[in-house]
């Protein structure tokens, strides 16, 4: 079965690596959907059962997202509010429909990962800012798989740097 990329950047024109990522993604539909959720709902009205039929369609999902304010892009959260309802993601018989689904979150952070450290810029390290998201996959009972961070676009945004990151990411995604 595929894997379900879901795509939350509120500008992906000007991205440079979500952007290059999504383009990569693209070359492979065989192998992966990708569902940009800013695109798809410019209004952010989520359409809760298109939502909810994708997750059910696919055994692996990624959230793919840029890392600012510590956490993701808002629409990101209220999907999380919205499309994990009780009765379908959690809390009945009938319920945990993503659970055993592999999920992981794919990041972009603008500085390198000695800033993500205890003797770092920001105290913590990737892993303990994003507990939130892990916590998530466990309530609905998806299997939330490692994460995976690009670090440093503000200090290493070289072609050659963006473009290996593709397929370190594809490759990532391939592993789950």
């Amino acid at each position: 079965m595929k894997t379900l990329i879901i795509a939350i950047h509120p500008n992906i024109e000007n991205s440079l690596i979500n952007k290059r990522w999504m383009d990569e993604l693209a070359l492979y539909p065989e192998k992966y959907t990708v569902h940009e959720l800013y695109k798809a709902y410019p209004d952010e009205k989520i359409d809760i059962a298109k939502e909810q039929e994708l997750i059910e369609q696919h055994d692996r999902i990624i959230f793919q997202f840029p890392f600012y304010w510590f956490s993701s892009p808002p629409l990101l959260k209220k999907w999380f509010d919205e499309v994990l309802t009780y009765g379908w993601a959690y809390g009945s018989k009938s319920g945990y429909k993503a659970g055993g689904k592999k999920m992981a979150l794919a990041i972009t952070a603008g500085i390198d990962e000695e800033g993500y450290s205890a003797s770092g810029k920001y105290k913590y390290t990737m892993e303990e800012l994003t507990k939130p998201f892990e916590l998530i996959f466990e309530y609905i009972r998806a299997e939330y798989k490692n994460l995976f961070v690009y670090y440093g676009i503000e200090l290493n945004a070289s072609e050659e740097w963006i473009e290996r990151s593709a397929s370190i990411y594809l490759e990532f995604i391939d592993k789950l």
